[in-house]
């Protein structure tokens, strides 16, 4: 007797046959911070109103509030801060939301951060501040916005003792702004 194909345990259609996930996947997904990373308030709101620890860090040690910084969703962001998130929370390489917000050019996500005390001079584990971070990136309204706020990010390096300066794309004009 003929088999017509392998065995599979899923009656899904289109299912790949041994395709699974693992809990720390399936508590991502059902958690606060698939929610932020998608943008979604409403399941965020959910969630918290069902006492979801909006610091509560997933296994790498990212928050809600990294994944809404990284993704620029300003509305999740002012949420989870009203509702208590540390915004100077540290993943375990050393990023903070504004880290991430800045990295990824999100002007309004950093206004926001650091209207709720976040602390710009913070440095990941490579010592970059979120200057750093912006510089590298060529992200010119940030890096004005986070000098404005506080000049002295300007002069601090990182463990390779680079400048925020150093790190300016070739193509940039954002060098002569950060330039002490």
């Amino acid at each position: 007797m003929a088999s017509s194909g392998p065995p599979s345990s899923c009656c899904c259609p289109g299912a790949a046959p041994g395709a699974h996930q693992s809990l720390a996947e399936m508590d991502f997904e059902r958690g606060i911070w698939s929610a932020a990373l998608d943008g979604d308030l409403g399941r965020v709101r959910k969630l918290v109103e069902k006492r979801v620890d909006p610091s509560q860090p997933d296994q790498a040690g990212y928050t809600a509030l990294h994944y809404a910084s990284r993704n620029g969703h300003a509305a999740i962001c002012q949420f989870l801060l009203q509702s208590g998130a540390q915004c100077n929370a540290q993943t375990h390489g050393g990023a903070t939301a504004l880290h991430r917000a800045s990295y990824c050019g999100h002007v309004a996500v950093a206004r926001l951060l650091l209207a709720h005390g976040a602390n710009p001079a913070i440095a990941d584990d490579d010592g970059m501040t979120s200057l750093h971070k912006a510089a590298e990136r060529g992200h010119s309204e940030i890096c004005d916005f986070l000098m404005q706020h506080s000049p002295g990010l300007k002069d601090l390096q990182d463990k390779k003792a680079r400048r925020a300066c150093d790190l300016v794309p070739d193509n940039s004009t954002l060098r002569d702004l950060l330039d002490p």
